[in-house]
């Protein structure tokens, strides 16, 4: 069986194609969200989802969140005695993800094409679908996240030409795709995007608010705690500016209450570089496509932070248009996914589709320019496959040594715009060993070969001796080997799971948790005497006295948080 998942940076959803049509999958909470939150318990058990997130204010030395941000780096994550790569932190989301479709289908889960942002990087796919292994799924594809959105919305089935862009702003990552259907073809015509520009940075910005408004010393931004704390009211008011005028953080810091109210326009004054940053992603695409806004059709939606107003009237006012808002944001995605999966599984309920996508982002190597017959200004890059080419694509370029008696060429593989090499990605390396020959005679031809789902493959070969090589990245530290992938797994093998059937009762705990931390006098030595009651009983393992406590739990922590909620309202 084949799944669709969106793995994000906030939130994860998996979902399948059937019965003709995509359908979400609820979690062992029965939520369809599953934050993309991992925590330890005190014996070691990994938790998955809202029960993490719920740790992560009490216990941040043994949670992790927005992970995905590392993709392809080597940045370790220490949670209690052990370290985590982004890959396995992923995983776990991914096999939580496994469980859950399983669970609904009755069936083993094998495969899934999984999303990335369009413009992530090759260590950064690479290392997704090595997560997808370390979780037991064979990924049958990378889908770009905009494709998926426009794959949801069902624009493949128009049958009339249209030209349509999606904006997607989820939580870490935004992406701009420019799509054309003509005769059962979807075309992306171009793509843009900012990996570093989400939801986050907007809590972020407000964060950096609240220090300021309230002239807080820097020395608490080391309190792990604290910072904990402030994040999750940080977005929680985030999320309430979207209902309503106005919203409260209020945190407590020992004996000392914070709280700041803010507004939109205070949203706006404060992270006024950050909507800056999300026109220039959209004029570039709509650039590369050779299109203006009124050329659109349509304007679609994708990611969660695109619920913000203040989103959404940016992107009104820059085409002159209202935007489709007709899916939930934070579940298009993962319909799409599922959509391509169906694809993938020939579902006859689907017309055949020949869908094209582009490279986002243009490859090359770094190469010396002869000023004179003396002198050679290094570091400049040439591309050999240009951004918004189509893919699959192959292109080949012809180098010389600069040098007589050269032993090897070394290729330094970089992704970017620039003109200098210093201002790109640097991707990794390729050494070519050289003949012993005259300069011309060691010319190398180099090839870069960029498929569907963004992964890229470099071959190099001396003309005068047809020895070829093989792209062996060196010095990335975000590529796995098989090797490490293969222990990886059996690691994972190794993991202390909670069990998905009792992950309600482990959320409740986690709750109350932070709820117990928040509190003081009457209030918390109540929820304590519960929480201690609701301990009994699980360890009487009664099943039908553990349901009605359970709930009478969930009541008081709502009670409590409404109650909460009550205090911070403005005066």
């Amino acid at each position: 069986m084949i799944v669709g998942i969106d793995l994000g940076t906030t939130n994860s959803l998996v979902a399948v194609w059937r019965d003709g049509q995509a359908q979400l999958i609820k979690n062992g909470l029965g939520e369809v969200l599953t934050p993309s939150c991992i925590s330890l318990d005190a014996d070691g058990t990994v938790l998955v989802g809202r029960a993490a997130v719920e740790r992560l204010q009490t216990h941040p030395e043994l949670s992790a969140a927005l992970f995905k941000r590392h993709m392809g780096s080597s940045r370790l994550t220490r949670l209690g005695k052990r370290e985590f790569r982004p890959e396995e932190l992923s995983a776990l989301i991914l096999k939580a993800l496994k469980a859950d479709a399983e669970a609904f289908l009755g069936e083993p889960v094998t495969e899934a094409i999984i999303t990335v942002p369009a413009y992530f990087s090759d260590a950064q796919r690479k290392a997704t679908r090595a997560a997808g292994q370390i979780a037991g799924l064979k990924v049958e594809r990378l889908l770009n996240e905009p494709t998926a959105a426009a794959l949801a919305y069902g624009l493949h089935q128009r049958e009339a030409e249209s030209r349509f862009l999606v904006f997607d702003l989820g939580g870490g990552t935004f992406d701009v795709s420019v799509l054309e259907l003509f005769d059962g073809v979807m075309e992306v015509r171009a793509s843009a995007g900012d990996n570093f520009l989400g939801g986050e940075d907007f809590v972020n910005g407000l964060i950096d608010a609240f220090f300021e408004r309230l002239q807080l010393t820097a020395g608490l931004r080391k309190d792990e705690t604290f910072m904990a704390r402030l994040r999750a009211q940080t977005e929680a008011a985030k999320r309430l500016l979207s209902l309503q005028a106005s919203a409260t953080i209020q945190v407590r810091h020992g004996d000392a209450e914070h709280a700041l109210t803010i507004d939109e326009a205070l949203l706006e004054q404060t992270c006024a570089p950050l909507f800056k940053r999300l026109r220039l992603p959209v004029e570039r695409a709509l650039r590369d496509a050779g299109l203006r806004s009124s050329d659109l059709d349509s304007i679609v939606l994708a990611g969660g932070a695109t619920r913000m107003p203040l989103v959404r009237r940016l992107v009104t006012m820059m085409f002159g248009r209202f935007p489709s808002t007709e899916l939930d944001p934070d579940q298009v995605v993962a319909l799409g996914a599922a959509v391509q999966a169906g694809l993938k599984a020939r579902d006859a309920a689907l017309n055949e589709i020949v869908m094209t996508d582009v490279a986002p982002y243009s490859l090359g190597v770094e190469v010396g320019i002869w000023l004179d017959q003396r002198s050679v200004s290094q570091g400049h890059f040439d591309p050999i496959i240009e951004r918004n080419s189509t893919v699959p694509i192959s292109r080949v370029k012809r180098y010389i040594p600069q040098a007589l008696g050269q032993s090897q060429l070394d290729l330094q593989i970089y992704q970017g715009e620039s003109r200098m090499v210093r201002d790109n990605i640097h991707l990794g390396s390729l050494s070519v060993e050289l003949p012993n020959a005259a300069v011309q005679d060691c010319a190398v031809d180099v090839r870069f070969t960029y498929d569907v789902n963004g992964l890229l493959q470099i071959d190099a070969t001396v003309l005068k001796t047809q020895e070829t090589s093989g792209l062996l990245i060196q010095g990335n530290p975000g590529l796995l080997s098989e090797g490490q992938i293969a222990e990886l797994l059996r690691a994972m093998a190794e993991l202390k799971i909670h069990p998905r059937d009792q992950l309600e009762n482990r959320t409740v705990l986690a709750r109350a948790e932070r709820l117990y931390e928040q509190l003081r006098g009457m209030e918390r030595e109540h929820l304590g005497l519960q929480v201690l009651g609701f301990e009994r009983m699980l360890a009487g393992q009664d099943d039908r006295v553990i349901a009605p406590g359970r709930r009478a739990l969930s009541q008081l922590l709502d009670a409590l948080e409404r109650h909460s909620a009550l205090d911070r309202e403005p005066t």
